[in-house]
């Protein structure tokens, strides 16, 4: 596995800028005993409700570009890998996290993988990729193999995206993190928002990051907000406290182009909630 590794870190630069059906197919690894079909099928965001019709208006919000589609054989076998192409490694990211599931094992393939022994999801780069089986025996193996060597072959690092690396890890819950393109806490102007959910003494909360282009752009977005909750708009840069009437109170720290806010899941903020945002916007 070393010298594979080795190998294929060597080639990664190959889908880095050309993530086009032909090259992944083309990057697919081919093993013993199993036919990788020469059929590609393609699907973009005016017929992906071809293919997977109720998902899809999901994957377009998380600004689907174009699907690739193929499989594996072998006698009555079969493996289907779907590989999504999304606008940026964040919004691929997001797409896995919106379909995580609780239950399933999870495995260091790409950026994050889940599964069981008949299927597998990960991210890696701009890549949403999932596999599947018809169940025949050992079809787990050979599923995290395949992904294995793809994700080797798009990036050997790929990690979450760096502004999730840099939450605090105490009492941050296991696969909690999140990327939002919109409609974060169920409001359309609280766009591309990072978080990740908490437990601490019992009282669950989602600290969570906006960050914009500008100092104005992050002042725009608070007056939405602040419009909405029928708040005075002459706020300054610093501590603030929004009164959501359907998500309760919510402390925000803003600081220059981002926000830093935290969502109490259930009941009032927590103690320290103040310094909870500042520990985060410093690590940022």
């Amino acid at each position: 596995m070393k010298t594979l590794t080795l190998l294929l870190a060597a080639v990664a630069p190959l889908l880095a800028t050309a993530q086009t059906p032909a090259r992944i197919h083309a990057s697919l690894p081919r093993l013993p005993e199993w036919k990788l079909s020469d059929k590609i099928e393609t699907f973009n965001p005016d017929n992906l409700f071809d293919r997977i019709n109720g998902a899809a208006p999901l994957y377009i919000e998380n600004n689907f570009r174009e699907m690739t589609t193929t499989e594996y054989t072998r006698a009555d076998a079969y493996i289907t890998i779907q590989v999504y192409r999304h606008a940026t490694p964040e919004d691929a990211f997001g797409m896995y996290a919106a379909e995580r599931t609780s239950g399933l094992a999870h495995y260091p393939i790409g950026g994050e993988a889940q599964g069981d022994n008949e299927s597998l999801a990960f991210f890696v780069d701009s890549l949403y990729v999932k596999l599947w089986s018809n169940g025949y025996d050992n079809a787990g193996n050979v599923i995290r193999e395949i992904a294995t060597a793809f994700a080797l072959r798009v990036n050997p690092r790929a990690a979450y995206p760096d502004i999730l690396r840099r939450f605090p890890p105490l009492h941050k819950q296991p696969y909690s993190e999140t990327y939002t393109t919109s409609n974060y806490l169920g409001h359309e102007f609280l766009e591309k928002v990072y978080s990740a959910r908490y437990l601490r003494d019992d009282r669950p909360y989602q600290l969570f990051v906006i960050v914009s282009d500008t100092p104005e752009q992050a002042r725009a977005i608070l007056e939405r907000y602040f419009t909405f909750t029928k708040q005075p708009l002459s706020f300054q840069e610093g501590p603030l406290t929004v009164n959501d009437r359907y998500n309760g109170v919510i402390p925000i720290l803003w600081q220059g182009s981002r926000v830093v806010g935290l969502f109490p899941e259930n009941g009032p903020p927590p103690p320290r909630a103040a310094e909870l945002l500042r520990s985060l916007a410093d690590q940022l």
